[in-house]
């Protein structure tokens, strides 16, 4: 049986780049939609211990609404006209030295909405270690 992720087309994250003390440069492989990839609640960073500086969850924990990025801490802007990235800007910086992993879901492509599953593949460059 075919799920969701194989059937309907998404945008996968290629890359999170750290570009600030406090930004990443998120970029998908295909235009996303604006009010889905804008949506920092969609968003979760993992570290690779308890969840420290930018990380809203840790190594064990599942991702759920609860634990997503909050909107008081983060916010999410085009970066360029290409629909395909974005900066994702936090009130405090990335603690330097922690492994940290951008996990995006629910993005949808630009013109679609209703996606339901996680925006990365294995191919996805979305580990970095703090600045």
């Amino acid at each position: 049986m075919m799920t969701e992720r194989q059937t309907m087309p998404h945008p996968i994250l290629l890359e999170a780049r750290q570009t600030a003390l406090n930004q990443l440069l998120l970029t998908y492989d295909k235009p996303a939609d604006l009010a889905s990839a804008m949506n920092v609640s969609n968003y979760w960073i993992r570290s690779n211990m308890e969840p420290v500086g930018i990380a809203s969850v840790g190594m064990k924990d599942a991702l759920t609404p609860e634990n997503a990025i909050r909107p008081d801490l983060a916010m999410i802007t085009l970066a360029d006209q290409t629909m395909t990235r974005f900066y994702l800007t936090f009130r405090i910086n990335a603690v330097s030295g922690i492994l940290y992993t951008v996990l995006p879901c629910f993005v949808s492509l630009q013109g679609m909405s209703g996606y339901t599953g996680e925006n990365w593949a294995p191919f996805s460059r979305n580990m970095f270690i703090g600045m």
